[in-house]
């Protein structure tokens, strides 16, 4: 019996390298169609748990703040939550009208807030876990690319807010990735070295050390870095 309510409440996060799942829903920017209205951009897919909480205030605040640097990577931005549409507006226009955190305050939210009452998109993408909770969407967000592959997912329980800044760094790391056919290392920031993919031969490895150069430095056969000049 035990066994067969663990797997009646397991929830199937999608998993990176796999399509995101499809869906249509409303939102407080009109009816979205996803993917077929994001084709060609990336897209971060969050969740909140719940409209008229301070930690998603914050949150919401934050977002719409960074909005523009976002859309100058190519990427939008659709948040989610289990509310009502119309408790979303109401929430919206009062972090517009009194909101105040930080530096920011009168910040307008201007992309798209899922209304998903019958949590449709949330369980399609694991967003409602019942250890946290029955009823809320934990603080998800999904790294879509212009693919609709999942490209990343970082998972954050109800108590605490996320890190923008590192949204936004592991956006454009993969974006470097993707671009130059390499990797970055631990803490990367755009402008430091990027790491160049390890040989795949013995021969290659002695030849990766030996060319080393202005174009690249080697630390060791496996281990080489360069410089990307924009």
């Amino acid at each position: 019996m035990e066994q067969n309510e663990n797997t009646e409440n397991a929830v199937r996060i999608p998993l990176i390298g796999e399509k995101a799942p499809s869906f249509k829903a409303a939102t407080t920017q009109g009816p979205i169609n996803f993917p077929d209205d994001y084709k060609g951009k990336w897209v971060i897919l969050f969740s909140h748990p719940a409209d008229f909480t301070p930690v998603c205030t914050t949150e919401f605040m934050t977002f719409a703040k960074m909005e523009d640097e976002f859309k100058a990577l190519n990427t939008e931005l659709i948040g989610l939550s289990i509310d009502s549409h119309y408790s979303h507006i109401a929430w919206l226009r009062t972090i517009k009208e009194k909101g105040k955190f930080r530096d920011m305050q009168n910040m307008e939210v201007k992309f798209p807030v899922i209304a998903d009452l019958k949590m449709d998109v949330a369980k399609a993408f694991g967003m409602v876990q019942p250890g946290a909770s029955d009823t809320q969407a934990v603080r998800a967000v999904f790294f879509i690319d212009p693919e609709s592959k999942i490209r990343a997912l970082v998972y954050y329980p109800l108590s605490n807010g996320r890190n923008f800044q590192e949204i936004k760094r592991l956006l454009m790391a993969m974006q470097t990735s993707d671009k130059h056919g390499v990797a970055t290392p631990a803490d990367w920031v755009p402008g430091e070295e990027v790491i160049v993919p390890p040989p795949g031969s013995c021969g290659q490895a002695k030849d990766r050390v030996d060319n080393a150069g202005e174009k690249y430095r080697c630390v060791d056969w496996f281990l080489c870095f360069k410089d990307l000049k924009e």
